[in-house]
């Protein structure tokens, strides 16, 4: 059988019922089009992720106060809610341990924002200047707090985006007024500019005011929450955390580790385990959507199954005048390809539609792979192979004299 008369073939037989056809190829659009959209919507959000992780700082290691203990032990406080972080730590941190770019000591604490009849409750922020530099904080109006601010216990704040929609409504004017916090008057002097949630913390929600002034007027102690560090490069984190890591044992006068009363995460180390998970979710969504890819298979094989006992005479004379079963079995076996294959292709461009619709809602992201394409045309071909072999090997073997005196 040359190519031209099976492609006539083939044609002729799909086209002769257009609905089941139709019908068998919806199984597989819809199972090609689900894979698509969640290695799609999975392959956004990891992205969105690490973009979120690496706009809170590059080569970022963060100290923080407090350390949880073993099971069953006592628990020294949870990470940066302990007393055992000091200005003085970050200061020796700074001079003692190489290969380190910036030290950012910070006190953080959730709190109320009151501004005329309208408030929100956020987490607030004591930073020094550097703060900025080494979380990638930029402004969209006004200024950032000044190491003048810092020197003079200044009641001055900084609000992200979210905070000043929230507190004086969206895109409002905000430089210049005066917000409450905890009783106390501050003025507004900065707005940050957007940079969305990490999955954790969202930096446009937030509030900064001087580190000295939140140690006096709103914690009331001199302790840190935690201590940013930003190492030169990425390949000198793991020496940096461990040079912190012995500078602080040595002043803490601690001897064993297991009994720090600190604890250091690496943003190397927090990217890796969220891109681990963000990668397992996205293949345990895509595994939910390929169930209905083997439903759509069985579909094929069904509706094949179905077209051989019809074709039963058709069969058997094709098989007189002298087609082989390799024929027979070719022509099935192909017409069961050109479905799935047509689903597959209809499903790639369904999915990648219903991707760009999502990502434009700005619901979420949505991403599609040119891997993901190809895998789901080959996986269509494959199952299209695969449940389209037993209906062809069937029409194959028939016999050709009780083929024709099938009623």
């Amino acid at each position: 059988m040359t190519i031209r008369n099976l492609y006539r073939e083939t044609e002729s037989a799909l086209l002769s019922n257009k609905s089941r056809s139709g019908l068998t190829v919806l199984g597989i659009v819809i199972g090609i089009a689900s894979v698509i959209i969640m290695l799609a919507v999975g392959n956004g959000t990891s992205s969105s992720i690490q973009s979120s992780i690496q706009g809170l700082g590059s080569n970022l290691l963060t100290v923080m106060a407090g350390a949880q203990k073993g099971p069953g032990s006592q628990v020294s406080g949870s990470a940066g809610s302990a007393q055992s972080l000091t200005l003085d730590d970050a200061t020796a941190i700074q001079s003692h341990v190489s290969g380190i770019k910036s030290v950012s000591p910070e006190v953080s604490t959730n709190q109320q924002i009151v501004a005329a009849s309208k408030n929100t409750n956020t987490s607030i922020y004591g930073v020094e200047t550097v703060y900025a530099s080494v979380h990638n904080v930029e402004m969209q109006e006004g200024s950032f707090i000044s190491d003048k601010n810092f020197e003079r216990y200044a009641r001055v704040v900084v609000l992200g985006p979210t905070a000043r929609d929230d507190l004086f409504g969206a895109g409002a004017e905000a430089i210049g007024q005066t917000v409450r916090i905890d009783n106390l008057e501050f003025t507004v002097v900065g707005i940050t500019k957007a940079k969305g949630g990490s999955g954790f913390t969202n930096p446009d929600s937030a509030a900064y005011i001087p580190l000295t002034t939140a140690q006096q007027m709103i914690t009331g102690n001199q302790y840190l929450s935690d201590i940013s560090v930003e190492a030169d490069s990425a390949s000198d984190s793991q020496s940096v955390q461990d040079g912190i890591t012995a500078l602080l044992m040595k002043r803490h006068r601690i001897s064993d580790s297991a009994d720090a009363d600190f604890s250091i995460q690496s943003q190397a180390s927090l990217s890796s385990t969220l891109s681990s998970i963000t990668s397992i979710l996205t293949y345990l969504l895509a595994a939910i959507a390929s169930i209905s890819l083997v439903v759509g298979g069985i579909g094929i094989m069904n509706m094949m199954l179905t077209t051989v006992t019809e074709r039963t005479k058709e069969i058997g004379l094709r098989k007189a005048i002298g087609a082989k079963e390799k024929d027979i079995s070719i022509q099935f076996l192909t017409e069961a390809v050109v479905l799935t294959m047509t689903g597959g292709v209809v499903g790639v461009i369904i999915g990648y539609g219903v991707s760009y619709i999502i990502t434009l809602t700005g619901l979420l992201t949505a991403t599609v792979s040119l891997y993901s394409v190809f895998l789901a045309v080959g996986v269509s071909m494959l199952i299209g192979i695969v449940f389209g072999y037993f209906p062809a090997r069937r029409a194959a073997g028939l016999n050709p004299i009780e083929a024709l005196r099938f009623e």
